[in-house]
């Protein structure tokens, strides 16, 4: 398994890499990072910058499609999810309520990482609260998530408590070093929403008129498997890896030519910007919600029946939308599949590290895997793996929804946070 590999890589616990991390929580490590004149360039100065910028959404040229997205029920689980919302504030005094919520259109939205790094702090951190607090917090992701996105998202944190075992820095990273946001007051028919964010998990869930967006979402792991504990022998993001490296296979070798966009992860070919010291070749990743980005790689209109079958079950597996507002988005991307690209970075024998990308006026998909940053890999390994779900043309956040919303039923009312 070439997962197991990560223990090759393991730092010692006095190695600087992670002894500075030593008997820190997430507070002293965040006000620590702050003062480093590499996370400042790489991070703080470039989010501080594009937060301040109105949403747009990604796009392919800086200006969005109108006329995508359609304001219909799409059968969400909306009253589920306000029955689990309202047991978890019964469950919370007053300054509990005030911390955990925020208005609609509050800027939080935007500033979801995915980094370990406690740089902002609103909502209700979970490793601060009650364990029934964190159980009412989970009884509302299992409502409002597919039985595969809830289990990907409980993978995902257990493997980031793992990490923190590897690396003796359990109090920065840990199951429950995440946090917990509701945006606008739960409601059956007014919209409203919540966010799970913290390191390698970002889920940004809204409700408008009885269609769920959850977008952007962030998943991944370092590693993406553990040889013990709740999750047994499972690899997380096994079947995103090997469906991506299955329909690349699938190509003829002219269509495969035309997806690969550069034969090297780390390529000298890449213009300046396009690898990210953080983010590597992932594009849309935290505070890039007006990045633009233009098509590469191969047309889908140019696949066959068969491969567009494939590329369609690969996009499915990145959905954590439950069944209704999930056979929704299916239908959505399906719509625009002769619009769609697919495209390719590294080798493609399905053995070496790789990254690939979805994308198309309505959704856009990265898979990539990484360098180490808390494994001392220096090149990019199977077991380091980041993705990314997007919805392109102004709809992350729901938001075109919301404009939709507010010009039927408060006109005048502008959204945007």
């Amino acid at each position: 398994m070439d997962q197991a590999r990560f223990r090759d890589y393991v730092f010692p616990l006095d190695h600087p890499q992670v002894a500075r991390l030593k008997g820190k929580d997430a507070h002293a490590h965040a006000q620590s990072a702050r003062g480093n004149p590499r996370a400042q360039e790489l991070l703080i100065e470039p989010w501080s910058r594009l937060i301040t910028e109105p949403f747009t959404g990604i796009t392919t040229d800086g200006t969005p499609i109108r006329g995508l997205f359609d304001l219909v029920p799409d059968d969400a689980p909306v009253g589920e999810m306000v029955s689990a919302v309202r047991r978890l504030l019964g469950l919370l005094d007053d300054e509990g309520r005030e911390t955990v919520l925020l208005p609609l259109d509050a800027r939080q939205w935007r500033m979801w990482n995915n980094t370990e790094i406690y740089f902002f702090v609103y909502g209700l951190r979970m490793d601060e609260i009650s364990p029934a607090l964190r159980d009412a917090i989970c009884a509302v992701l299992r409502v409002s998530l597919n039985d595969q996105g809830y289990g990907k998202t409980r993978h995902a944190m257990w493997l980031n408590g793992y990490l923190g075992e590897l690396t003796g820095a359990p109090a920065i990273l840990g199951e429950w070093s995440f946090n917990f946001t509701l945006f606008g007051e739960p409601s059956d028919r007014e919209p409203w929403g919540w966010q799970l964010a913290g390191h390698h998990l970002a889920l940004n869930c809204v409700i408008v008129d009885g269609q769920m967006v959850i977008s952007p979402t962030f998943l991944g792991a370092e590693p993406n498997w553990a040889p013990e504990g709740p999750y047994g022998d499972a690899v997380l993001f096994a079947d995103e890896e090997r469906m991506g490296a299955e329909l690349m296979a699938s190509l003829s070798p002219g269509l495969r030519r035309q997806a690969v966009v550069y034969d090297l992860l780390k390529d000298p070919a890449m213009p300046s910007g396009r690898w990210h010291q953080a983010d590597q070749r992932h594009l849309g990743g935290a505070f890039r919600d007006n990045r633009v980005i233009p098509y590469e790689g191969v047309p889908v209109s140019a696949f066959s029946a068969s491969q567009r079958q494939r590329l369609m079950a690969l996009a499915g597996e990145f959905l954590v939308l439950p069944a209704g507002p999930r056979a929704h988005r299916l239908a959505e991307i399906e719509r625009h599949l002769d619009d769609t690209h697919f495209c390719w970075i590294g080798e493609t024998d399905g053995e070496h590290p790789f990254y690939y990308r979805i994308q198309s006026p309505v959704i856009m998909i990265e898979f990539d895997e990484h360098a180490g940053v808390f494994l001392s890999n220096e090149e990019p390994e199977r077991f380091h793996i980041h993705t990314i779900v997007r919805t392109p043309n102004g709809n992350d956040y729901g938001m075109d929804l919301l404009r939709m919303h507010y010009a039927r039923a408060h006109p005048g009312h502008r959204p945007g946070a």
